[in-house]
């Protein structure tokens, strides 16, 4: 078995034994090695024998990451492969954090503070607006590069685009055009480019947090097996080149949310993403039956949240749903007699304790 399955094997174990307090962090050590991807970096195993320490509640997070600081110092005469592995470590040690952490403020400032988070002392620039114009060569363009933000226009561009996502509302959206609209607001952000580098661990790392905001558990299977997928996703959500006839495509980015989000299974593979690569992507657009078992493209990110949340566990009260979803206990009980019209009638007993029924 390779060192790149090894890690993933040996989470995954944390996830089918169940332990409380192991799964959350487990999933979120899955997710934070799996964006490491992205820049072609891989952990070392010392970070995760740290890492199943902190699953296992023999160590803090915060410990982990004392303990990644002080292996690299005390490994002066490093090779090139040890350099890459210490951003890799460091990173998603900082990642791990993050995920475990309630707090979230939807804006730029936000989106700031994440990446001076993840790239303190690993970046010089970390958490700072670039100064400079950039290109970058693209494996799925060919060699072509997407057309970036002008550097002096980020902070506009980032505020504008940040103001009308807090200006739109899901309300009463399907959670299929919810899944849409969420790619595009990603892909938007993401084409800004507001760093010199980091940007695409950043763009997830923020995007997961706000999902949460939706009472949303992003599938961390999802970004720990399809990091590059991800990138290329984006890339492709924001190029065109009329003259080869290549268009701008969010459908890559929505196949990718729909998995993150609603556990559908859509086939995602890079090279469908290739612009030289022919086919009628059949295959990557034609999803597998949805894990869950609501029929999710008829309820809202709100009612869908909410649904899942019960069938995890019948037992949970109006106060506990509240809390986990961020939205206010009459927000729950509106959100009730919704689902009650639709295919599912959830109902409370005196002591708040809600079941549902599937109605046929």
């Amino acid at each position: 078995m390779s060192a790149d399955k090894n890690w993933q094997f040996e989470l995954e174990e944390y996830i089918k034994q169940g332990e409380p307090g192991q799964i959350e962090k487990s999933e979120a050590w899955q997710t934070a090695i799996g964006l490491q991807a992205i820049d072609g970096l891989q952990t070392s195993a010392y970070l995760l024998d740290t890492a199943k320490e902190h699953i296992e509640g023999k160590i803090s997070i915060d410990e982990v990451q004392k303990r990644i600081q002080s292996y690299y110092e005390q490994r002066a005469d490093r090779t090139q492969t040890e350099n890459d592995t210490e951003e890799a470590d460091i990173v998603s040690a900082r990642i791990t954090k993050l995920l475990g952490e309630k707090a979230f403020q939807f804006s730029p400032i936000e989106w700031l503070t994440i990446h001076r988070r993840l790239f303190e002392d690993v970046f010089s620039h970390a958490g700072q607006i670039r100064q400079y114009n950039i290109t970058k060569k693209e494996w799925v363009l060919k060699g072509d590069t997407v057309t970036y933000a002008s550097w002096n226009s980020i902070k506009e561009t980032l505020n504008y685009d940040f103001t009308t996502e807090k200006q739109f509302s899901y309300e009463g959206l399907s959670v299929e055009e919810s899944v849409k609209h969420l790619a595009k607001f990603a892909s938007g952000i993401w084409q800004i480019y507001p760093f010199c580098e980091g940007n695409t661990r950043a763009t997830a790392v923020f995007m997961i947090k706000y999902m949460k905001t939706f009472g949303f558990k992003a599938n961390n299977d999802v970004f720990e097996k399809n990091s590059w997928y991800f990138r290329n996703a984006l890339v492709r959500a924001n190029y065109n080149n009329l003259q080869n006839g290549v268009h701008v495509t969010t459908k890559f980015l929505e196949m990718f949310f729909s998995n993150l989000i609603l556990g559908t299974e859509y086939e995602l593979k890079n090279r469908y993403m290739h612009v030289d690569y022919v086919d009628d992507y059949s295959q990557s657009v034609n999803p597998k039956v949805p894990k869950s078992q609501f029929d999710t493209l008829e309820y809202t990110l709100e009612e869908l949240a909410v649904l899942e949340l019960i069938d995890k566990n019948p037992f949970m009260k109006q106060k506990e749903l509240a809390a986990e979803t961020g939205k206010s206990p009459l927000r729950i009980r509106m959100m009730k007699k919704v689902t009650k019209q639709k295919d599912i009638a959830i109902y409370w007993l005196e002591n708040e304790n809600p079941f549902f029924l599937i109605c046929p």
